[in-house]
């Protein structure tokens, strides 16, 4: 699917807000595909379709969420969550995206997961660091996202435990461990 095709189908999906915040993390998918060697055109997909569900009902959300199958356990936490996984699920059904590393960096691009590909670092980086985000830890993980990946990701993951933590928030448990499955792999490497 060419990039205009994929733009003018999320735009109808997207508030202005919304799809100027998806150009944004295309454009840093695409360059943080580049600096990392993975494939630009998923990573361009992926970012342009990563809130495909972002504004479809909380009710039609958790309706698909239980018909589908999908972990029953996203339920008992913020709804923020729920569009990733919605998302990848209309995005193969609706648009007829059938890659399962598009669909996974979608469905991941919230919560993260262990063991993360690089396509699905790639796009869970650039939706937190593209450049209309503005919130404090951000400009450091900009750096770290152009030096290594999972370093950016780590503290990606560390801003985001702190900053639910501050806010007295449940956390994904997927959260918590994507955090000890990156910083393991952190470990190993400084050893």
């Amino acid at each position: 699917m060419k990039r205009e095709e994929a733009l003018a189908i999320v735009r109808t999906q997207l508030k202005e807000q919304r799809y100027i915040h998806t150009l944004g993390v295309m454009e840093t998918a695409i360059e943080l595909a580049k600096l990392y060697g993975a494939d630009v055109q998923k990573a361009e997909l992926a970012a342009i379709f990563h809130d495909y569900a972002k504004f479809r009902t909380k009710e039609e959300m958790k309706r698909i969420i239980i018909e589908q199958h999908m972990p029953q356990d996203l339920l008992a936490y913020s709804p923020e969550l729920w569009h990733a996984p919605v998302g990848a699920y209309l995005v193969q059904t609706e648009v007829g995206i059938q890659d399962e590393d598009i669909l996974q960096a979608i469905r991941y691009h919230t919560s993260g997961r262990p063991n993360m590909t690089l396509l699905e670092k790639i796009v869970y980086i650039a939706d937190y660091i593209e450049p209309n985000r503005s919130f404090p830890g951000v400009d450091e993980v900009r750096v770290l996202a152009r030096e290594h990946l999972d370093r950016a990701l780590f503290r990606a993951l560390q801003n985001t435990i702190q900053f639910l933590m501050d806010k007295r928030e449940p956390i994904y448990p997927d959260t918590f461990h994507t955090y000890n499955d990156i910083a393991k792999k952190l470990k190993e490497v400084s050893s």
